[in-house]
């Protein structure tokens, strides 16, 4: 079983938010999730899309496959730090703003699972 991936650090999306596009590609082949990811209207789905092609690149290099060959094993988006912000309120009070980011993996093989 062969495998690539790539992880993508600190992006600054919501896992939340983001773990929506990574549905849309979950077992798919990678030209289907590719054209899934392009057309789609998600912010996520654009960020996502670079970490897909970076995976299908180092597959490419490092296990000389083709990219027609590969399907997504594994799309996983875990929470990273979150900056932490303040908008003032009323009578001297404070709200938070918090300005979660992401961590994305993905797992391309050259065998469906």
């Amino acid at each position: 079983m062969n495998k690539a991936f790539a992880i993508s650090k600190f992006v600054r999306i919501s896992p939340r938010k983001a773990r929506l596009a990574a549905g849309l590609i979950r077992g798919l082949s990678v030209p289907q999730a590719s054209s899934q990811l392009l057309f789609s209207s998600l912010k996520g789905g654009r960020l996502l899309k670079k970490t897909l092609d970076s995976a299908v690149a180092n597959a490419e290099t490092q296990l000389d496959a083709r990219r027609e060959d590969l399907f997504v094993n594994e799309v996983r988006i875990d929470q990273g730090p979150v900056f932490k912000r303040a908008k003032p309120k009323n009578r001297g009070g404070r709200h938070p703003i918090l300005k979660r980011t992401s961590h994305f993996t993905v797992v391309v093989s050259t065998d469906k699972e």
